[in-house]
């Protein structure tokens, strides 16, 4: 990526990531992390409804097609779209480490326009990880995974323990997540974003 910030560059002493033994398997469908998630949650009706799959190493590849709903200008993606679905995609990531992590930083270029009706195929990989930081980028493209670049970006996710989104999020969802009889599901509701 062009221009990126000295924020998203790793130290010096960052170390390479080390994908969890008990991650997902390459081509495994990574599924859901909460059913409410505006990214990748089959309950929202104007979501985007991302697809992810764990990929080989810390890397992972994800889909989604943009619809009407998903419009800035006519006929073309939001670019707050294309982010978030940069985002839940980088987001992902965390599940292949087993670690619970927020987005610290996000800096995206928009490269060429995406039209409604596209299916954009995304890949991202995490490049590095010093202390609680985990650095990582990703790239979208148009016309199949080997089409042009439409977007792409590189972040900076934040290590956190589960307290921070039982200390910020809504009591209501805090609490209908937490009583999910589902642990897996239970466990996951609590995975990745601010």
């Amino acid at each position: 990526m062009s221009g990126t910030s000295a924020a998203l560059t790793p130290p010096a002493d960052a170390i390479a990531p080390v994908r969890h033994p008990e991650a997902p398997v390459p081509g495994e469908l990574i599924g859901a992390h909460y059913a409410h998630c505006f990214g990748c949650g089959e309950g929202q009706a104007h979501g985007l409804h991302l697809q992810a799959r764990a990929g080989d190493g810390v890397a992972i590849t994800a889909e989604f097609t943009v619809r009407e709903e998903h419009q800035g200008a006519p006929g073309l993606a939001h670019g707050g779209v294309l982010a978030t679905a940069l985002d839940e995609t980088l987001g992902s990531l965390n599940w292949l480490l087993r670690v619970i992590a927020v987005t610290g930083r996000l800096e995206t270029d928009f490269v060429r326009p995406v039209p409604v009706g596209t299916v954009l195929h995304l890949e991202a990989e995490v490049t590095a990880v010093a202390g609680r930081k985990i650095y990582s980028t990703a790239t979208g493209r148009i016309g199949g995974p080997d089409g042009p670049v439409a977007v792409r970006a590189d972040a900076l996710f934040i290590e956190v323990k589960v307290d921070h989104f039982i200390d910020n999020g809504r009591p209501q969802e805090i609490q209908a997540a937490m009583n999910d009889p589902d642990q897996i599901r239970r466990a996951r509701a609590f995975e990745v974003n601010p």
